[in-house]
């Protein structure tokens, strides 16, 4: 059992999700990592130590990043110990798992939307990695917004699950899909996210118009460099390029709760999540890594 220090809390796990960065740190790819390590950058449940006495036993919290699973254990287990300045309240009656499928994924696609993006209502919107647990989440916050959305998927079979959860247009991505988005919008896209990597950065960018923005926020393809950056060969004339990578504190706790309680009540769907035991947590990383599901991955714990 872990012991939580002056300024630490100790969590009760009742569901975490799986994320590329954890996948990254198992074939050896993440940076920064000491080991050994318990991984996890993000879980849900309920406080169940605070030695400085803010939070009560048994208040609903979600955390995640700042170091979890990297430098510190992480979310992987029954029980962890992270930073109170990494811990957001929350109240919901969704189950866990449902719960535990939005944080981080939350955290990723409004901060892409609003600090990388700044998406405006009635703007167009290209999603590159549409049937992504991320993607998904853009889409549907973005239509929240009132944006219009283009999402992009490898298999044509996945197109009808991008139409329901909001997607206006999908295209079936190639690796070369500029053109058929300027048949929709002729002059390119307002906004994109980029989730795959880099690629498909430079055919995204192609997409996009002038005066237009690009967030470079995934890299589903583990490719996330680009060797010889030139920026005036690599740039189409007046598209800007912006990047998203946040942490905890970007997700106030009020978006949080707007969000659960939007989903409550049918107003967004961020996806439906496939749910695992976690004795299995080798077969959901293996599902992850052959992107054999759409949506979130989520280990439930059912903690006492």
């Amino acid at each position: 059992m872990p012991q939580p220090p002056p300024g630490w809390i100790r969590i009760a796990v009742r569901a975490f999700c799986l994320n590329r960065s954890e996948l990254h740190t198992r074939l050896g790819l993440a940076e920064g990592v000491t080991f050994p390590r318990v991984p996890g950058i993000e879980c849900v449940g309920t406080v169940d130590a605070d030695p400085d006495g803010e939070f009560r036993t048994g208040q609903q919290v979600a955390t995640m990043i700042g170091g979890m699973g990297r430098t510190f254990d992480g979310g992987y287990a029954e029980y962890t110990v992270v930073p109170r300045g990494q811990v957001i309240p929350f109240r919901s009656d969704l189950p866990w798992e449902v719960i535990g499928a939005v944080p981080e994924t939350l955290q990723t696609a409004y901060g892409s939307l609003t600090t990388g993006l700044d998406l405006r209502p009635g703007q167009t919107l290209l999603v590159r990695g549409g049937k992504s647990s991320v993607g998904l989440a853009a889409t549907a916050l973005a239509k929240d917004m009132g944006a219009i959305v283009l999402s992009t998927t490898r298999q044509a079979d996945r197109a009808k699950a991008l139409t329901e959860h909001g997607a206006d247009h999908v295209l079936v991505d190639t690796g070369r899909i500029s053109d058929d988005v300027r048949d929709i919008v002729p002059g390119g896209v307002d906004a994109a996210v980029e989730l795959v990597g880099t690629p498909t950065l430079p055919d995204t960018l192609a997409a996009t118009r002038v005066h237009g923005t690009v967030c470079f926020t995934g890299m589903l393809s583990n490719e996330w460099t680009v060797p010889d950056f030139y920026p005036i060969g690599y740039l189409p004339n007046g598209v800007r390029l912006t990047g998203y990578g946040g942490k905890s504190t970007d997700l106030p706790a009020a978006v949080l709760q707007d969000c659960l309680d939007k989903i409550a009540d049918g107003r967004i769907a961020l996806g439906p999540p496939q749910v695992y035991r976690l004795e299995d947590i080798r077969e959901a990383h293996s599902d992850m890594e052959h992107n054999r599901s759409v949506g979130k991955l989520v280990v439930r714990i059912d903690n006492p």
